[in-house]
């Protein structure tokens, strides 16, 4: 557990009612950005001991956003990818509360720096992600040539 901006941070199972609900919302705010959902990128059963899904609660309790680490590609690989990182609309500090989280857990399970993909339609993501240290990488898997995508990443 982890709090800041008067969040708790909690990891949670992937497949439960709460990460579902945040997980619906975030899929319909992509839909609405980038015409993808980006569903098809995360497998809520891909759990592993080298990630885990996270959920964000202000201290009345409400849900205010998730974020989701595993390894990217090979289970012992030395890069975390963040994924499916999500603050509802006016929860003000929660993605950075969330973005450190998954740093420190990133840390945590030994590798050496985190990569993203997000899409070139989601400015508002593309400015967070830069003002947090992300900077361009070399795409992989199915990024590959993919022209829609921006591929991130920071050195932990």
């Amino acid at each position: 557990m982890a709090t800041g901006h008067d969040l708790v941070i909690l990891a949670v199972d992937a497949g439960s009612a709460e990460a579902q609900l945040l997980l619906d919302e975030l899929s319909a705010a992509l839909l609405r950005i980038n015409g993808d959902s980006g569903r098809s990128s995360f497998d809520v059963e891909a759990a592993t001991p080298r990630g885990g899904f996270y959920i964000a609660r202000d201290t009345a309790g409400e849900l205010q956003g998730c974020a989701a680490l595993r390894p990217l590609g090979d289970p012992l690989s030395a890069i975390g990818e963040l994924k499916r990182m999500y603050a509802r609309p006016g929860a003000t500090g929660t993605g950075a509360a969330l973005l450190a989280h998954v740093e420190a857990q990133a840390r945590l399970h030994g590798y050496q720096a985190l990569h993203l993909s997000t899409r070139v339609a989601n400015t508002r993501a593309l400015a967070f992600y830069a003002r947090h240290g992300y900077a361009p990488v070399i795409a992989w898997g199915k990024y590959v040539g993919a022209a829609q995508s921006a591929c991130l990443g920071k050195k932990l």
